[in-house]
């Protein structure tokens, strides 16, 4: 059972590792391809492209630290993988806040330039 666990902990890591790492990789196209003008994105929406990724990709992590200690933890594991969730947590919670934020300003100006109504207004 502690030998499944501890494989089951390194795939979970390993997952969460490749989703972080192929979410950059990805990122970086998207930036370059922008950079150089064959597909133009604005900066918010690559950062919103890579913030989900590194979401999820902390989600996993999280999933590995709680592995590492469900089979008879110490005490001392038990205070690391506290600070480790309350850290990680925290991080989740304000990435994804930005992601939401940042993806209603993106609908409403997407909103905006629809609107024949405001396309038409003087400025």
């Amino acid at each position: 059972m502690v030998t499944a666990v501890g494989y089951l902990k390194l795939v979970v890591e390993a997952v969460g590792a490749a989703i972080v790492g192929f979410g950059a990789l990805a990122t970086l196209v998207i930036y370059l391809l922008s950079l150089f003008g064959i597909r133009k994105r604005s900066y918010t929406e690559i950062r919103l492209f890579l913030g989900r990724y590194l979401v999820l990709g902390l989600e996993f992590q999280l999933a590995s630290d709680i592995l590492s200690t469900a089979v008879s933890p110490t005490f001392a594991e038990l205070e690391i993988l506290a600070f480790i969730v309350v850290i990680r947590t925290v991080l989740n919670y304000f990435l994804s806040k930005e992601i939401e934020r940042e993806e209603m300003e993106v609908a409403k100006r997407t909103q905006v330039a629809n609107d024949p109504d405001h396309r038409a207004a003087p400025s």
